[in-house]
């Protein structure tokens, strides 16, 4: 897989990132350049997740790992490490990289979703 120059750059750019949203809750971004791989083969190791106010991982999407798809314990792990995991205590579902846009774009979309269900609003007070 070959990202283009703008999309590796926008990505990178997230790197060390920490946004303050209301009441206590906050996103953290960790984006670095690897070398490529069947299991990265985007040749970026990221780990984009929100956490609630005691610091506990809520969601994120991250490639630290692969892991197998649900339900299904006789289908091979996927040898990509994309994935992501819905709550605190999701051990993590395939992730299909497509794009550097698409991963942002999923990742905010689900902290939205998730945001909604704790009744918190999704409002940025502060970055660094």
């Amino acid at each position: 897989m070959h990202l283009p120059e703008h999309s590796l750059e926008f990505l990178l750019g997230y790197d060390g990132r920490e946004h303050v949203l209301a009441d206590g809750y906050f996103l953290r971004f960790e984006v670095k350049q690897v070398q490529k791989s069947e299991r990265v083969p985007h040749g970026l190791s990221y780990s984009f997740t929100l956490h609630g106010p005691d610091s506990k991982r809520l969601l994120g999407f991250d490639n630290a790992h692969a892991v197998r798809a649900r339900g299904n314990r006789f289908l091979a792990r996927p040898v990509a490490a994309d994935h992501w995991h819905r709550t605190h205590d999701d051990k993590g579902r395939p992730y299909r990289f497509e794009s550097a846009e698409k991963l942002v774009a999923d990742f905010f979309g689900e902290v939205e979703r998730r945001l909604d269900e704790l009744d918190v609003p999704f409002e940025v007070t502060e970055h660094h």
